[in-house]
């Protein structure tokens, strides 16, 4: 009996023993569950970031820039992506819009050369950055006034000012000691140029006073710097532009300067291609050229010899106007959700803070569209060892605002620019400047009618 008992004793405590063990068991195992929620909480998923596809015509070291200005930007903050797309040249890009806009292929932001204003407005694919200016009560009066006004159509701002630029004269100052004259004067009107350049050329055809690219920009800043009109209606700005007047007597006055230049030998004829006209300097056979304010600081690092840079010539007894903006500016699509164009608006805020536009002017020599940037100390170190920069931004500091340094705004700019093109190609041929100058202006009418009534204008 007594063996029974402590037989029945001990498998009474095993079962207890079990019971505790299984128990401590599932305590521990609750206990450990606990910890691991403690030392691994649950994090929320992060928002995905309002994507912002930006559209650009920058290739080589301005694509670089522009990358660096995207990357700057998205590390400054955490809702807003910006992805740069280089799209080829301002007039692929401009094509490659076309196709896409107003639809949700559309990029977010586009970069557009000055010319294609018109074209922009009249797509009504793109949605003006004043409804933006507004809303934010935004002081755009901190950006450069001669450039924004390009982009300003009865008083409404439609792009926001990115890489502008202005035509300037570039010369070489050794060549200018060689020949006796001073190179610290560079000549300021159509005749001045006209003897500078006779002194300059040389008769074995080594060195030639001045060249010019043919490309129609030029002849639209020698026109406006006149205070003459591209097109009739105040240029566009008042009215749709219906008809062409740079073949009026402001404008055959730059054919005729041009034209008697190259029969008297002192005019070297470059081309189309702005590689060929910088060759021509850098190699000494163009001793004077006319060029981007953007191209100064790459001419002053590869040239073999001192460059001066100077203002814009003026034709002879004229009040000289200034100069147009020339380069491209940002513009915001259409038809795209408006968390992106909110977003595309705090990249354009970004990009034209002081401190950003300085970065950009010292990189690229593009004007700083907020020039509060050029009395940041950086800006005024690079015009310490570049001082020909400082000349482009007095030139277009000391431009008249008016309708001929605000640029014309026709739809077929660029068509009309070619015309100009083949025009001053004739003048090499021996054509008569304003007959050339009047074929140009015949195209462009029949241009401007066809885009008028497609318009509906």
């Amino acid at each position: 009996m007594k063996k029974l008992l402590l037989v029945m004793s001990a498998f009474f405590l095993l079962i207890l023993g079990a019971c505790s063990n299984s128990q401590s068991s599932g305590s521990d195992t609750d206990d450990a569950s606990n910890d691991k929620e403690k030392e691994e909480p649950k994090t929320e998923e992060k928002a995905e970031k309002t994507e912002v596809v930006f559209w650009h015509a920058m290739s080589g070291e301005l694509e670089k820039t522009v990358n660096e200005l995207a990357s700057d930007f998205n590390a400054s903050q955490e809702e807003i992506e910006v992805k740069p797309v280089f799209q080829g040249t301002y007039e692929e890009a401009l094509t490659k819009f076309n196709t896409v806009a107003g639809t949700d292929d559309a990029p977010t932001i586009m970069q557009v050369f000055e010319v294609g204003t018109k074209y922009m407005i009249d797509s009504k694919k793109i949605q003006p950055v004043q409804k933006f200016i507004d809303e934010d009560n935004y002081d755009i009066s901190q950006w450069e006034k001669n450039i924004s006004n390009y982009y300003t159509v009865n008083g409404e701002q439609y792009s926001m000012p990115f890489n502008s630029s202005t035509p300037v004269m570039i010369y070489n100052k050794d060549a200018f000691k060689e020949a006796g004259l001073d190179p610290d004067k560079a000549p300021r009107t159509f005749s001045e140029v006209k003897e500078v350049a006779k002194k300059l050329t040389k008769e074995d055809g080594s060195q030639y006073g001045l060249s010019i690219l043919n490309y129609g920009w030029f002849f639209e800043q020698l026109l406006a710097t006149q205070g003459g009109l591209y097109v009739n209606e105040d240029n566009g700005r008042s009215g749709v532009a219906t008809e062409a007047t740079f073949n009026d007597e402001k404008g055959v006055k730059v054919f005729d300067w041009i034209s008697e230049m190259y029969k008297e030998g002192t005019f070297f004829n470059v081309g189309t291609n702005w590689d060929d006209m910088r060759a021509a300097f850098q190699s000494g056979k163009s001793a004077m050229i006319l060029d981007s304010s953007a191209g100064v600081r790459a001419i002053v690092d590869n040239a073999p010899f001192e460059v001066g840079v100077a203002y814009l010539p003026v034709a002879d007894d004229t009040d000289p106007h200034g100069v147009v903006i020339g380069g491209a500016s940002l513009w915001m699509s259409s038809g795209i959700s408006e968390d992106k164009q909110k977003a595309a608006w705090e990249f354009m805020k970004y990009v034209t803070t002081p401190e950003v536009q300085a970065k950009w002017h010292e990189k690229t020599g593009y004007f700083a569209i907020n020039p509060a940037a050029y009395e940041l100390d950086s800006v005024k170190k690079v015009w310490e060892e570049y001082p020909q920069l400082k000349v482009t931004v007095d030139q277009l500091h000391d431009t008249k605002t008016s309708t001929a340094t605000q640029g014309a705004l026709i739809s077929v700019f660029p068509e009309s620019r070619q015309k100009v093109v083949a025009a001053m190609e004739s003048l090499y041929q021996g054509a008569d400047p304003q007959e050339a100058l009047d074929q140009a202006a015949e195209e462009t009418n029949r241009a401007l009618e066809v885009a008028n009534k497609k318009a509906g204008n």
